[in-house]
């Protein structure tokens, strides 16, 4: 699993023009289910997103997270953070889950996000979605299980 994290003061998705999910303090997370995620890995991606610390404290330094400031998440799936382009001009998308558990992935995660915060909206998979947000900062950030960290350290 991985995914890019960008704080932002405000963010929202629509779809065939209507809003279905929007935040306004918080964190949009672009969520990528890639092939040989598990289920068992869900948790624990789920708590380090959480405890995330990239939102200023008193002293303005990154000390706090999205549940330190109750700020709202926006999840979004994107298959394509998969993307091989190591060559050629066309990315390759042979590390993404397959369609049916990325979708599954996807909404177990949103589940699980709901069931430990606050205010979390999501996006739909699978759909052709128009996402908008202010970035605060900017603030962008990869997010990696740790399964998929270790075998890039190795």
């Amino acid at each position: 699993m991985l995914a890019l994290i960008q704080r932002v003061s405000e963010a929202a998705v629509r779809i065939d023009g209507e809003t279905v999910g929007e935040i306004g303090r918080g964190l949009l997370v672009f969520f990528c289910a890639e092939r040989g995620d598990a289920d068992a890995d869900l948790d624990r991606f789920a708590e380090r997103l959480l405890k995330l610390r990239c939102f200023a404290d008193e002293a303005g330094r990154m000390n706090r997270s999205v549940q330190d400031v109750a700020g709202g998440l926006l999840v979004v799936s994107q298959f394509t953070l998969a993307a091989d382009t190591a060559s050629g001009n066309r990315p390759g998308f042979s590390g993404a889950a397959a369609p049916d558990d990325g979708r599954r992935l996807y909404e177990a995660f949103v589940e699980r996000l709901r069931s430990s915060h606050g205010p979390v909206a999501a996006g739909r998979f699978g759909a052709d979605m128009k996402v908008s947000l202010v970035n605060d900062g900017p603030v962008t950030l990869w997010l990696r299980s740790p399964a998929r960290e270790a075998a890039r350290a190795a």
